[in-house]
């Protein structure tokens, strides 16, 4: 049995195919407007021309990742395979093995004709499972691989001892954690990346001053090494006056990048450098033996955001939207 691969499948976005799942012991994939496929050859391309065909509107960027969902429950899901489907109806996780091969059947179901046979064998409720496995298993793909946790779900179909683990002994809760506050920082600075390419950059980060308490404003595009003043009274023109230079681009930044912000500023004005990529070593060398500069680099920008998120207008919420959720804190970390 292990050396069997284990999937995990969705039964819609709101789980509205749990009956037929459960009911007549099938799994199944909607993609009704492909039509058979057995009637394809066994290559992704097929798959992929096929997916493009029956949905000329679909967003380009993700054809090959979607296309490839119903090629591998045709042709990499072998009989023999455990499958684990998480149910949204009862909030349990139904663990069935594969006893069937694909069949098409476009008059059964509507929106799920493509389906394999399942013998279930066990249903397990949510809470029984480390954060681990539950994570892995909400993964956005309506079919994927389990691989991290894969153990974890073959011993409950084996009987073997699967003694309920408590919050505070689950390990699995802190790379949890990460993980999603990982994905929301490469989101947010992906969208940084891909809206906001040069001086548009220069325009979030004077709304970011203003969120934080600035009055910030765009210099002259002329101004070189310096893209936004920044101060604390309405008039500007109280210390202390603090420059910014702005780098849209998610490579490093040199100490000659920093050197030409630093040497715009008086003995009364401050340096600040954004740039959503980092900072070479020497640049941080640099900013330790200046009192009056200060380097922010793409993860200390988004971590900006998320404090002063709730001030920003329509504009800029719509432009990175993020909704507030709530993640598990490892009893005694910081």
């Amino acid at each position: 049995m292990s050396e069997n691969a284990i999937w995990g499948i969705h039964a819609g976005r709101t789980g509205d195919a749990d009956v037929l799942f459960l009911k007549q012991n099938c799994i199944a994939l909607g993609w009704d407007a492909m039509g058979d496929l057995s009637e394809l050859s066994p290559d992704r391309e097929a798959f992929r021309q096929r997916y493009v065909q029956a949905y000329p509107n679909a967003k380009k960027g993700g054809i090959a990742t979607v296309s490839g969902v119903p090629f591998r429950f045709l042709h990499e899901m072998k009989q023999g395979d455990l499958v684990a489907y998480p149910s949204k109806q009862d909030k349990q996780i139904h663990i069935g093995r594969i006893v069937g091969e694909y069949r098409y059947e476009p008059s059964g179901e509507k929106g799920y004709p493509h389906r394999r046979k399942v013998k279930w064998l066990k249903h397990v409720p949510r809470l029984d499972f480390t954060q681990g496995a539950l994570y892995e298993i909400g993964s956005a793909l309506s079919l994927f691989q389990i691989k991290n946790y894969a153990d974890e779900f073959r011993a409950v179909v084996e009987g073997k001892d699967t003694a309920v683990v408590t919050v505070d002994q689950d390990e699995t809760v802190s790379g949890v954690s990460e993980e999603i506050e990982d994905t929301t920082r490469d989101f947010v600075l992906k969208r940084l990346a891909q809206q906001l390419k040069g001086l548009p950059l220069e325009g979030f980060v004077v709304h970011l001053l203003q969120c934080m308490g600035y009055h910030a404003r765009l210099t002259p595009k002329n101004e070189p090494s310096v893209d936004v003043i920044a101060h604390k009274d309405d008039l500007g023109i109280e210390p202390p006056i603090i420059k910014v230079q702005v780098k849209s681009s998610p490579g490093t930044a040199t100490d000659k990048d920093v050197s030409a912000l630093y040497g715009k500023l008086s003995l009364s004005e401050y340096g600040l450098f954004i740039t959503l990529g980092t900072f070479s070593p020497q640049s941080r060398n640099f900013e330790q033996s200046k009192a009056n500069l200060r380097l922010i680099d793409g993860d200390e920008l988004v971590e900006l955001i998320f404090q002063h998120y709730e001030k920003f207008d329509s504009q800029h919420k719509g432009m990175i939207p993020l909704k507030r959720v709530y993640v598990p804190q490892v009893l005694g970390s910081d």
